[in-house]
């Protein structure tokens, strides 16, 4: 019970000791200066005492147990419980979760920038929408794109950051590799996320510590099969329909250091024809990718940012 807790609380076993502690000198408290205070009113025990007791209670519990948090280092946690507490009461618990702000995302891309597009003008939507076992009320899109960082020159990518006035970073393998990958640049521009749409290179293991599931990949196949080095664009294609495949999609995983490794967070899937080519099947792939890659990325970062 108490690792979970402790799981769930995102507290190590001290601090759990001390929000436990904090709790029953809370609950104490707060019950002590409950009939103290209906003493002062000559109240009679009886049902009404009892209502009026446990309506004292409730209303002093919060107070009690923010006292008693303070000295214990435990007032952070306190507040933002009861925060919790009193937005469910509230009825606010589901539709209207509030954002704390709005992550700065950094776009990785090396071609045309069409899943890039798609994220930077992706539109906020007042329905829940669901991809799957992916669910996201999209009253508001809660991401910036900050940066575009591009590894090649003639990237159409680099076009539709000017277009939409986002900043761009054009990286060089030996900095990226070898030196500081980049990552005061994308401190100075307060990156918390990473996307990648159709980014080419490995990204380095110091950029995957410092962005710890926080870097997301979509690939143009249905993970773990037709992964790896080389695996992308049209071979992807190339190999699905040479197999005799019968169905493809698209993999939306977190990254690690081994190409198209990491965790699987969602996959659409769609119908390999006899007649395709790898031309026909990237556009059934590209269809998804610009139907569900932002609609994740948002249902993701909503769920980081929720208080």
């Amino acid at each position: 019970m108490f690792q979970k807790l402790k799981e769930k609380w995102k507290v190590n076993g001290l601090n759990l000791l001390l929000i436990i502690t904090t709790f029953a000198l809370g609950g104490s408290l707060c019950g002590y200066a409950g009939r103290k205070i209906l003493l002062l009113t000559g109240l009679g025990k009886g049902v009404v005492w009892l209502i009026a007791y446990i309506l004292l209670v409730t209303l002093l519990w919060p107070l009690c147990v923010i006292l008693i948090s303070i000295p214990l280092g435990q007032f952070k946690f306190f507040k933002s419980y009861i925060s919790k507490i009193a937005r469910k009461m509230s009825g606010r618990k589901g539709k209207n979760l509030e954002l704390k702000s709005q992550t700065n995302i950094a776009i990785f891309a090396s071609g045309a920038g069409t899943n890039a597009e798609k994220i930077i003008t992706s539109p906020p939507s007042p329905l829940l929408q669901e991809r799957g076992d992916v669910k996201i009320e999209a009253d508001r899109i809660p991401y910036k794109v900050a940066l575009i960082v591009c590894n090649k020159p003639p990237a159409g990518v680099l076009t539709i950051a000017e277009k939409y006035g986002i900043p761009s970073l054009l990286i060089e393998k030996e900095r990226f590799f070898n030196g500081d990958h980049y990552l005061p640049v994308l401190q100075k521009h307060k990156i918390d996320f990473i996307v990648l749409a159709g980014f080419l290179w490995k990204m380095p293991v110091a950029l995957i510590n410092a962005y710890p599931k926080k870097i997301i990949n979509i690939h143009p196949a249905l993970l773990p099969g037709y992964a790896g080095k080389g695996m992308y664009g049209n071979k992807v294609h190339d190999a699905v329909i040479a197999a005799k495949e019968t169905e493809s999609g698209i993999s939306i995983h977190y990254v690690d250091e081994i190409y198209d490794h990491g965790e699987i967070i969602f996959q659409a899937r769609c119908p390999v024809e006899e007649t395709d080519t790898a031309e026909s099947l990237a556009q059934k792939i590209h269809a998804l990718e610009h139907a569900h890659y932002p609609v994740v990325l948002a249902s993701l970062l909503k769920k980081q940012n929720c208080r």
